[in-house]
């Protein structure tokens, strides 16, 4: 963890991916994020895989760092505590709906003195508030239909669904981001800002931000599916003699002319320019052209050399590759995991499963990024947090434990 954000509290009230993403970033940047579930766990809680003891390693790492405060929210109490944490704090992510009992409005009026810098950000499903999730909002931005091999038909072939939940992974980075915004902005003006970002449109603004709703408007259609290759440039997977399947691209100069000479297939590349009067080295549009051709003559390289010596060769000259792994694999590799900065030692995790955790994905050389933190139990910080935030003393805590209002810690749960 760094600490460019220690003086800063957040107070996060929210379940799945997107939300305590947005948490999670500002939490291995220094700040103090508390998170504010239902005593029996947010909808997240127990979200797959789960442990042989019933703890979620989805929660575990899109928590870490953060602090836990569990109360009724089903009860009134349970729900003004929240509020009242929310608007002493200043601070607040959610996904929760906006006409929810957290709603921007009730924040604000619950601040002290009323005074008018209460800042939230919060994530919806569609902007005229549908519910949405990530599997959703992805049917409709256009990508699964574009993915799949090359012979299927646009319009008649099955969708093919992205594993990764990318869109929440985004809409919670960008949250982070429009947080810090509203902050410097109230910091310059002393007035705070409610922000609403819905995932609906981080999905279809990333795709029209990357040019794709142009582009269909442009060609009138849909894009032809592409199987493995890259759009508009070269490159796409290939297969050695021992079955090794790996990626290459080459959208430099330098990448192509290192691609020819590590595979030494120069002559017949010659030979094709000669036949179809372009030269490959003038940029994407000739590769892409003609890729077929091109990924016959790589393939048929490939195809005679065992890729631990056809990698040396690709290393040697520079190219961009990577051969393809399970994720298990992943999980195992030196080069990703195990000697990678980005991973640190485990922490106690409420699992109590060992296993190397990630730190902030940025790199400051001046400063320790530090190892990473663990998760919490869930209501671990309850008491601190009420005591600290709203000045309540052990006896009025202690009432509110007895009535079910507040819970504590679940680590022996």
């Amino acid at each position: 963890m760094y600490q460019l954000l220690n003086d800063l509290s957040i107070i996060e009230v929210s379940s799945f991916v997107a939300s305590p993403t947005a948490g999670l970033y500002c939490a291995q940047m220094g700040a103090e994020v508390i998170r504010v579930d239902h005593k029996a766990g947010g909808l997240d809680y127990d979200r797959y895989m789960l442990t042989k003891e019933g703890r979620s390693l989805s929660w575990e790492n899109l928590n870490r760092a953060k602090k836990s405060v569990a109360l009724d929210l089903r009860s009134g109490e349970g729900r003004e505590l929240c509020v009242a944490l929310a608007a002493k704090t200043g601070q607040c992510i959610t996904n929760l709906p906006e006409k929810s009992f957290l709603s921007h409005a009730a924040m604000k009026a619950a601040q002290p003195g009323g005074a008018p810098d209460m800042t939230s950000v919060r994530i919806m499903g569609w902007h005229d508030g549908r519910q949405a999730m990530d599997f959703t909002v992805n049917a409709a931005s256009g990508y699964p239909l574009m993915t799949g091999p090359e012979e299927w038909e646009v319009q008649t072939a099955p969708p093919i669904n992205q594993v990764l939940p990318a869109w929440d992974f985004i809409t919670g980075a960008y949250c982070a981001f429009t947080l810090l915004a509203a902050l410097r902005h109230r910091d310059n003006c002393g007035i705070g800002s409610e922000v609403r970002v819905p995932l609906g449109d981080v999905a279809v603004g990333t795709a029209a931000n990357a040019g794709m709703y142009a582009e269909m408007l442009y060609r009138g259609g849909d894009r032809e599916r592409l199987g493995n290759a890259i759009w508009g440039a070269f490159g796409r997977d290939f297969r050695c003699k021992d079955g090794t399947r790996f990626m290459v691209a080459a959208l430099t100069a330098k990448q192509w002319d290192g691609l020819v000479e590590a595979f030494g297939v120069s002559t017949p590349i010659g030979q094709l320019e000669a036949e179809t009067g372009v030269s490959f080295s003038d940029g994407d549009d000739p590769r892409f052209k003609h890729r077929h051709a091109l990924f016959d003559i790589f393939q048929n390289v490939a195809s005679g050399h065992d890729y631990k010596a056809l990698s040396a060769r690709m290393a040697a000259h520079g190219c961009t590759f990577e051969k393809y792994r399970t994720a298990h694999e992943a999980a195992n590799d030196p080069d990703l995991v195990t000697n990678n900065p980005l991973f640190g030692p485990s922490p106690a995790n409420p699992s109590g499963f060992e296993y190397p955790a990630t730190r902030s994905f940025a790199n400051i050389p001046a400063q320790d990024a530090g190892d990473p933190a663990s998760a919490p139990y869930l209501g671990q910080h309850s008491e601190e947090v009420l005591a600290e935030r709203l000045g309540l003393s052990s006896g009025a805590i202690g009432k509110l434990v007895d009535a079910g209002t507040v819970a504590l810690s679940d680590k022996e749960a």
